[in-house]
């Protein structure tokens, strides 16, 4: 799980408050719902889940995005796959994310556009993280292209029904939006 300042957002995500619960903390409980083997979270270790309980991984090259942290990640990780989920995706649901697992390492496609952030990857996909830094390729879904290319991953394409998962917060627009969704949801 990762978290970060967003320049977008104003602030923090992972402090962003949903239905009375800070991002990060959902997104926790959307993990521990799976019972991973080991839970860590990619971020600063004075964060606000630094009383989580929870093994935090500063990036080892600061401000090198997504791929910096997971390529941390990767190299920290005690087993062969790794799964992914960003703070800023909580329509994420353990019975999603269940499923990704049962198909890892897997990457999502939503209308023909990889998901990284919500994804397994192999463990040995360090490697290929640290090239890509080496060579400042930071973007996420080069990383995941290339792993899908050289059959290290393969793909989980997303049905329409399950598109709304994938919903990123990325500015106080949609915080906004998703709160009044979720509202009005609650009220029918």
């Amino acid at each position: 799980m990762a978290g970060g300042r967003s320049s977008r957002m104003g602030q923090d995500k992972a402090t962003l408050v949903i239905e009375g619960k800070p991002l990060w903390q959902r997104q926790l409980d959307t993990l521990r719902a799976i019972s991973p083997a080991e839970l860590i979270i990619s971020g600063r270790p004075e964060g606000p889940y630094a009383d989580s309980g929870v093994r935090i991984l500063p990036d080892e090259q600061p401000g090198l995005g997504p791929l910096g942290g997971l390529a941390t990640v990767l190299r920290a990780a005690r087993h062969p796959l790794v799964l992914v989920l960003a703070v800023d995706q909580p329509g994420i649901t353990p019975e999603w994310l269940t499923r990704l697992l049962s198909v890892a390492p897997a990457i999502p496609i939503l209308n023909g556009k990889l998901e990284p952030l919500a994804a397994v990857y192999p463990k040995s996909a360090g490697e290929l993280a640290d090239r890509l830094l080496s060579e400042q390729r930071l973007a996420m879904r080069d990383f995941a292209e290339i792993l899908l290319a050289a059959g290290e991953a393969q793909s989980l394409v997303v049905a329409a029904d399950d598109a709304p998962l994938f919903r990123n917060l990325n500015t106080p627009e949609d915080v906004r939006a998703l709160v009044a969704e979720r509202r009005e949801r609650h009220a029918t």
